[in-house]
């Protein structure tokens, strides 16, 4: 297996520069963490991993924001063309924080566009200055602004580890150790209770990783390589998926065959 720290380093500088791109295509898998060795092996020779002070694996926390009624998770439910996604993420090991909206823009592209936080507020309501920024944004990809309040509806947590895949200018990320919790809980939850006991308040991934490729529209050696070994991209929304794991109520079709294999890792 190639190690993480067995690889080149890239800074944050040239990585946002190279593959920093808003618009562009993300390809999701949910893997063993031996496909992830894997695949590391088979780019071992063809990526650098971002490093900051000597670390390679940094802390992510997601603060998703949506209406009383869910407007936000209903829109993705039902695969709506015009649907927006606003959270705040903070890099907990940097202490940086923004709030971003990411809309799709067709093709199976999607479009991010974001503006700075106090770590303060990046779990809290917003500010008149955040509630402009989501409004504005909104409007400028035709979609609705909602006529009621975005309050904190799920947080997630994971390890991220990115890496650069030189010669395409293209990012793979790996996410793990991915928990779902309630804004403001924290109790665990026993992994042995049948989901019809549930909602819960917090779920915890350990079994699989998130991996990650996000370049233009054309697949990546990255793709390529986890097709070869038998995966295809899966719809998986940290989203939306965390909110069914949570309450298998709401309407999860779209999601079906990405939450049952959730479910047997959990």
């Amino acid at each position: 297996m190639t190690a993480l720290s067995a690889l080149p380093a890239v800074g944050l500088e040239e990585i946002s520069e190279r593959a920093g791109r808003m618009t562009r295509v993300d390809r999701k898998y949910l893997v063993p963490r031996a496909t992830a060795h894997r695949l590391l092996d088979g780019l071992a020779d063809r990526v650098r991993v971002l490093t900051i002070s000597g670390c390679h694996t940094f802390q992510y926390r997601s603060t998703y924001y949506d209406t009383a009624d869910l407007s936000a998770f209903q829109a993705a439910a039902t695969a709506r063309r015009r649907r927006a996604k606003v959270r705040s993420r903070e890099y907990l090991d940097t202490g940086t924080a923004f709030l971003e909206v990411k809309t799709p823009t067709g093709r199976g592209e999607s479009s991010k566009q974001r503006i700075p936080l106090s770590p303060g507020a990046a779990d809290g309501p917003m500010d008149e200055v955040s509630v402009a920024f989501v409004a504005h944004t909104l409007e400028s990809a035709g979609i609705p602004v909602p006529t009621m309040p975005l309050t904190p509806v799920l947080t997630t947590r994971y390890d991220r580890s990115t890496l650069l895949i030189d010669d395409e200018d293209s990012r793979l990320t790996i996410d793990a150790g991915l928990l779902w919790s309630i804004p403001g809980t924290n109790r665990p939850v026993d992994s042995r209770r049948h989901a019809a006991e549930l909602p819960s308040t917090s779920r915890a991934l350990n079994g699989l990783v998130v991996l990650e490729t996000k370049a233009g529209t054309r697949p990546c050696t990255a793709d390529r390589l986890l097709w070869a070994d038998g995966h295809r991209p899966v719809r998986l929304s940290k989203y939306a998926t965390g909110l069914v794991l949570l309450d298998p109520r709401l309407p999860h079709h779209r999601w079906h065959r990405t939450l049952q294999a959730l479910r047997t890792a959990l």
